[in-house]
Order: C-alpha cells, then structure tokens, then sequence
C-alpha cells in the first residue's frame, strides 16, 4: 500500500506563492508517476503537473505553464509544486495523486484560495 499526505495550502493573494508537499510512504517502490491535480467547485479534477519517478520527466496544464514547478526529493519520498503568480482560478482543492503499477493513491486533498 502507498500513502500520501499533503501540506501546505492556505489562503493567499493574487500575485503570492504558496509551496504544497507531498509525502509518500509504504510501498513507494510501487509508484510511476506522482503528480498534483485540482478541483474547484462544480468542476471536474484537472492535472495540474506530474513528475516520473524513473527518469524525472515533468508534464504541466497549460494553465500553470511558467507559474507553477513541481519537483521532487527522493530522499524524503516527498514531491513538491511551488505555485507563483497565483490567480483566483487556481482557487481549488489540490490532491496528491500516485500512479502506481497497478492502480492509483490519492492524498486527502488541501485547499489553495487566491484572493484579489
């Protein structure tokens, strides 16, 4: 089994950043892909980025392109998306998520608002 736990999200103003973490625990070995998405409200859940575990190939929306970096440390099975230039559409709830070998892991989700 693989766990995730985010942290990291708050409230902050249009223009501000905010860093979310990720921390994997269990069978890590399992896990492809890790990757961030969101949901807003009424809204389907979007990828927002997602990184590979073997060789670090990195993929992001459109949306986030140039605003938002997702990175990774091994050594603390923990991924990261450092989110700048934040806008009141990146309002959501952002979720880890684990692509696994067979299957996939969710985080328990942590809310991101942007005032203006």
């Amino acid at each position: 089994q693989v766990q995730l736990v985010e942290s990291g999200g708050g409230l902050v103003q249009a223009g501000g950043s905010l860093r979310l973490s990720c921390v994997a625990s269990g069978s890590i070995f399992r896990i492809n892909t890790m990757g961030w998405y969101r949901q807003a409200p009424g809204k389907q859940r979007e990828l927002v980025a997602s990184i590979t575990t073997r060789d670090g190939s990195i993929n992001y929306a459109d949306s986030v392109q140039g605003r938002f970096t997702i990175s990774r440390d091994n050594a603390k099975n923990t991924v990261y998306l450092q989110m700048t230039s934040l806008k009141p559409e990146d309002t959501a709830v952002y979720y880890c998520n684990a692509e696994l070998v067979v299957g996939r892991v969710w985080g328990q989700g942590t809310q991101v608002t942007v005032f203006s």
